[in-house]
């Protein structure tokens, strides 16, 4: 028996200190956005921004419309595309500081910005020639935008100008509007990286709060499976030295086959109580089956004084029960009402139902009044109330008193659930 106890110690030893360890894991492992999460708002706030420059073309000039759709959809497929290389540097800074943060979104994404605004050029250098092919020889000032939305005039060429002082002021003109249009792309380009990348971090810090929510919950979780498990292994300390004790007595005496039917009882009992879950619920008939087991026991200390009783209804045998809650109801009832007399005492085990609630009394008719409360009456008690307690909270209760009819009464009440198993 000692080592069938020990093994189960070490068995459960070992599974509290896998979980141990799976939860430092847990612990050390940085949140992550999801990879699919970030790459659908890249393509969000691109498609955002394809769709609003896209209007905008509809409403102000819908000269090359096809193409320049085309050419944007192309635009916007690169800007996804360094959006998402961004990401990969940004996402190395995840648990870094919210200063530090914005500190490397605002240096990433400048070359970022400004690869992007090249790109844009050369994207769009074959339309911007194909224009300028159609207008070289203008006959009045015209008005068009370009990509960026600014609004440029051509005005007619100056016939006092040779072709020579033309084709020079043409060429300053390309070049500063050149380098002017990719500052004004890379700005709305910067500006459109900065927000996703605030967004990126928001997601960050949303996903972080989650993580510290199931953290905090699984805390909680094992904190109770922990005071479950305590509770439960708080139950009957004494009563294997009673029962040895007992079983000592009948082998002195010479009455082997009383002792070899409480050994008998003893293995039973102990291999449906250590098989269980400790924080576990079982259905109500095994918890009863596990009384039943337990009394028989303490029948063969009182052979002639107890006198057990069932009165559990077939369709609530399926309910689930904590196990061993009954346990220490029982065994007060056999210890203050079966012990201390010298005539037959019936503990009898009742289940009902009422109001949706299962409920359970275990009840003699023995002297009733616990009268010493130092006994450790009181403490099978507790120990009950807490099991349902940290199981059910409000939901559960206990309560103890003397019957109406003589004896004593401890009643349960607690949600009526089928066990699954």
């Amino acid at each position: 028996m000692a080592s069938r106890l020990d093994q189960s110690a070490g068995l459960t030893g070992q599974r509290r200190s896998i979980a141990d360890r799976l939860m430092d894991e847990a612990d050390h492992r940085p949140a992550r956005v999801p990879t699919r999460a970030v790459l659908i708002s890249i393509a969000g706030i691109w498609l955002c921004y394809l769709g609003l420059i896209t209007l905008r073309s509809l409403l102000l000039d819908r000269a090359y419309f096809v193409e320049m759709l085309g050419l944007r959809s192309l635009v916007t497929l690169a800007g996804m595309t360094v959006t998402a290389l961004a990401w990969l540097i940004l996402r190395l800074f995840d648990n870094a500081r919210v200063g530090l943060r914005m500190g490397i979104a605002l240096v990433v994404m400048l070359p970022a910005a400004l690869g992007l605004a090249m790109i844009n050029r050369q994207v769009f250098a074959g339309l911007d020639q194909k224009i300028l092919e159609e207008k070289r020889n203008p006959t009045e000032v015209q008005i068009r935008h370009d990509t960026a939305g600014n609004v440029l005039v051509d005005i007619p060429d100056p016939p006092q100008l040779t072709p020579d002082q033309l084709a020079t002021l043409q060429k300053k003109f390309a070049e500063q509007a050149l380098w002017r249009q990719l500052t004004d792309i890379a700005i709305g380009r910067y500006f459109l990286l900065l927000a996703w990348a605030a967004l990126y971090f928001a997601m960050v810090t949303a996903q972080q709060a989650r993580a510290a929510e199931r953290r905090e919950g699984e805390y909680k979780r094992a904190a109770k499976a922990a005071e479950l498990r305590s509770l439960r292994y708080q139950v009957n300390p004494h009563f294997l030295f009673n029962t040895l004790n007992s079983l000592s007595s009948l082998v002195m005496t010479g009455r082997a086959q009383a002792a070899e039917k409480m050994i008998q009882a003893l293995s039973s009992f102990y291999r449906r109580s250590l098989a269980e879950d400790p924080t576990g619920d079982v259905a109500l008939d095994q918890e009863v089956a596990l009384q039943r087991a337990y009394l028989e026991i303490e029948s063969a200390r009182f052979p002639d004084r107890l006198v057990t009783g069932f009165q559990i209804p077939q369709e609530l045998e399926s309910a689930s029960v904590p196990g061993m809650i009954l346990q220490p109801l029982v065994e007060n009832a056999v210890k203050y009402a079966v012990a201390p007399t010298r005539k037959p005492v019936t503990v009898t085990i009742a289940a009902g139902q009422e109001d949706g609630c299962l409920v359970i009394a275990v009840s003699d008719n023995g002297p009733g009044a616990r009268k010493d409360p130092k006994s450790g009456f009181g403490i099978g008690l507790a120990n009950v109330r807490d099991r349902l307690e940290a199981r059910y909270g409000a939901e559960a209760s206990l309560t103890a008193a003397p019957a109406e009819t003589g004896g004593w009464r401890a009643e349960i009440r607690l949600p009526l659930e089928r066990h699954d198993g």
